[in-house]
Parts: structure tokens; C-alpha cells; sequence
């Protein structure tokens, strides 16, 4: 039966959830043929790829869940490459609404400082970057809470709950929902805002789009953590473990159905490959037999190594052993890959105490965590993610040491 004269036929809303973008994240020191560094270069082809994704998807509004950029002062190839992209979208999909908020890597220290995500107002991007805004598309029934990082930093946080406004009600905000993230804080982006899930009610929402964690994750019902299009941060392989711990196959950006709440990942592919070796026991190997056992696992990667980003643990390794590996092919491995990560981690040191007891000797890192864990913070600081980066840095210190 044809609808009544007038009476308009409601179709599914479809959204695309987009996060961590990071452009301008840059890390080892390989340049592409341009001078850009390869990994920024890498982060910006999986925008690309996001971007073309969404072009064939043709969504109904795209929201973008904070960190577009990894710093405040991105550079100007950066900004000019997600002009593009932005406008791309706004060429293509010129009635669908797209939200864009300010994540802790693009939000300034002060307020007073201007944010470059003004910049994208020109093509009608409707953006949050200091205060939650709540933006209303009357075409689509539509009402987006856009809350960004810098909103949920102050001693008073905006209600993160539905007004009733419209038919679909979506949330989209940048922050560290707690219970979520794993223990291991060295995968973890450090300055998130801890948001508890009483506070942004999941269920009452059509759909609660976040940021800041980089691996995608299901947070309740009809809301998720889209995760980043790219390996993003200073550990990679962390990032590695986790996915595979949650069974997700890997980076993609989320279409999402405001109708019935289904999300369903849209695969990235990668530039390169992020390979995690399987780990080495060197316990009691001489010199030349762990050397033949590394050189095994080099060579068994499916594809081979070249312009990938490798690591391969190796534990149990006193520095006697260590100093007399071939370094020659170490070099030749680190010359193949793009990054080649060998961590050769010494056995654990054991002393006597009291009257024989075997006790533990603590290591420089473990000396560090001691003493970051008691020395006091100005007000505001994470004490976990500042422990966290800490500790991280002097163990990386200690593993080019060995390597070397």
C-alpha cells in the first residue's frame, strides 16, 4: 500500500565511525622518495583508504571520534592532506552531515591557543573542539552530543545523556572508558579523560561512537570504540596481542546502522605488515646455535621481511652471548625491514638475601617505576600513563643497548 500523501518513508540511517587518525604520526627514520617520513606516509594512505571506503559506502553522516591529528602543530603536509581528504567527502556526499571532535593529541595545553580543526569549518564540518556541542539534522532525525577531549578534562563534565530531541540520538566523544583498557599500560595512548559507563548510559543512546583506544572494541550495547586505521603508537605489537586477544582481525573504520544498531567493520589494509616474531627461549644457547635459530625465524615469514616492521624476543640472553651474535646480518635484517626490532632480553638476576634465600635484584626499569610511583605530580598529571611512559622508555633504552 503506496504511504499517505505527505507522509515521508523513513529509511535507515546509516553512520560512519571514523578515530585515531593521527596524521603526521611519524616514527623510525625511513623517508619516502618525497622526504616524508614513511610511517606518516603510511597513516595517511589508511585515511585514503577510509576516505574511498566511505565514498562507496555512502553513509547518511560521518563522525570523526577525535585525534585526526597526532600533535597540536601538525605539519603543513598534514593539514593540506586532510583538507583533502575532507573535502573529498564534502564533493561526493555534499547533504551528509560530518562531526569532527578534538582528541588529547589535537587538543592545545592552553585554551587561549587556537585549534587547526577551525580550519575544516570552511567546508562545513561541524567541529568541537574546547566545549560538548550538540548538533541537530532535522533530515535525518538526527541529534550528535559531540563531547572532545577537552570538555571531559574539567572539574565539571557535560551530562553525556540523550535530550530526547530527536529520533536518533548518537554520542561521539574522545576519552579512556574505564574497565576497558587492558593492564598492560604500554599499549595504552597516555592523557585520556577516565569516563565510567554510568556516566554516558550505554543503551540509551542509538549509538555512542568513541576514540582513544586504538584497538576496536564493543563496549556495551550500541556503542564502541572504532579503533585506529593504522598502528599509531609506540608499541605496535602491543597492539598486535590485543587484537588477537579480542579476536578482531585488524584496523577498519565502523558502519554503523542507527536503526538497528548493527556495526559492521570495514576492513584497512595496511601498507606493511606489523609482525610480532614467535618468541625465543635462549636459555643455555651457545653464540653460534642462537644465532642459527634467529636467523630460522627471519627466514621462515611468509613474504619475507622487506619494508615490514619486525620484532622478534629473544629471552634468557646473558651480554656475553648477545655481544658475539653475527651483527652483520642484524644490520642486513635492519637494512631489509623497515624497522627491525632485535630484543634480546639477559636472564633474570637473582642475589642472596638474609640467610641464602634466593630474592630478586631489581632492574633499572623496575628502579623506575619504584620511584615514579612515590614522587609527586602537579594536579592533573595521569600517574599511570606517566609511570607507564617512563618505564617504557628505559626498558627501549636498555634493548638498543643490547642489540648493540
Amino acid at each position: 500500500m503506496p504511504p499517505a500523501l505527505g507522509r515521508r518513508i523513513l529509511l535507515p540511517v546509516k553512520l560512519a565511525h571514523l578515530a585515531d587518525l593521527h596524521l603526521g604520526f611519524r616514527q623510525y627514520h625511513r623517508q619516502t622518495p618525497a622526504g616524508i617520513n614513511q610511517r606518516e606516509a603510511d597513516a595517511a594512505m589508511a585515511f585514503r583508504q577510509a576516505v574511498d571506503g566511505v565514498l562507496a559506502a555512502r553513509p547518511d553522516v560521518i563522525i570523526v571520534a577525535g585525534d585526526l591529528f597526532h600533535s597540536v602543530r601538525p605539519t603543513n603536509a598534514a593539514i593540506v592532506f586532510a583538507f583533502q581528504q575532507f573535502q573529498r567527502i564534502r564533493a561526493e556526499l555534499p547533504d551528509a552531515p560530518i562531526v569532527l571532535i578534538a582528541g588529547n593529541h589535537d587538543t592545545p595545553r592552553s585554551t587561549e591557543t587556537g585549534s587547526i580543526l577551525k580550519l575544516f569549518d570552511e567546508l562545513g564540518v561541524d567541529v568541537a573542539t574546547h566545549e560538548a556541542r550538540r548538533f541537530s539534522y532535522p533530515q535525518l532525525e538526527l541529534s550528535v552530543l559531540a563531547v572532545p577531549h577537552e570538555a571531559l578534562v574539567q572539574p565539571v563534565r557535560p551530562v553525556l545523556r540523550p535530550d530526547g530531541s530527536a529520533r536518533y540520538e548518537v554520542l561521539v566523544a574522545h576519552g579512556e572508558v574505564d574497565g576497558v583498557f587492558p593492564s598492560d599500560r604500554s599499549t595504552v595512548e597516555y592523557g585520556g579523560a577516565v569516563v565510567r559507563p554510568e556516566e554516558f548510559g550505554p543503551g540509551e543512546w542509538s549509538y555512542v561512537a568513541f576514540g582513544h583506544y586504538h584497538v576496536q572494541t564493543e563496549l556495551g550495547s550500541r556503542a564502541w570504540y572504532s579503533g585506529a586505521l593504522d598502528y599509531v603508537s609506540t608499541n605496535p605489537w602491543g597492539e598486535l596481542r590485543e587484537e588477537a586477544e579480542k579476536g578482531v582481525a585488524g584496523k577498519a573504520w565502523l558502519l554503523v546502522d542507527l536503526e538497528t544498531g548493527a556495526a559492521e567493520p570495514q576492513a584497512i589494509i595496511p601498507a606493511r605488515r606489523v609482525l610480532d616474531l614467535p618468541r625465543l627461549d635462549g636459555t643455555d644457547m651457545a653464540p653460534d646455535e642462537l644465532q642459527a635459530a634467529i636467523s630460522a625465524l627471519v627466514e621462515a615469514v611468509p613474504g619475507g621481511i622487506e619494508d615490514q616492521v619486525v620484532r622478534l624476543v629473544v629471552t634468557g640472553v646473558p651480554r656475553h652471548v648477545g655481544r658475539q651474535l653475527d651483527h652483520a646480518a642484524v644490520r642486513s635484517w635492519k637494512a631489509e625491514a623497515l624497522h627491525f626490532q632485535l630484543d634480546l632480553r639477559r636472564p633474570e638476576p637473582t642475589r642472596l638475601t638474609g640467610v641464602g634465600a634466593p630474592g630478586r635484584r631489581q632492574t633499572l626499569p623496575d628502579i623506575v617505576q619504584d620511584y615514579l610511583t612515590r614522587r609527586p605530580l602537579p594536579a592533573g598529571i595521569d600517574r599511570a600513563a606517566f609511570v607507564s611512559e617512563g618505564v617504557e622508555l628505559v626498558a627501549s633504552a636498555e634493548r638498543e643497548l643490547a642489540e648493540d
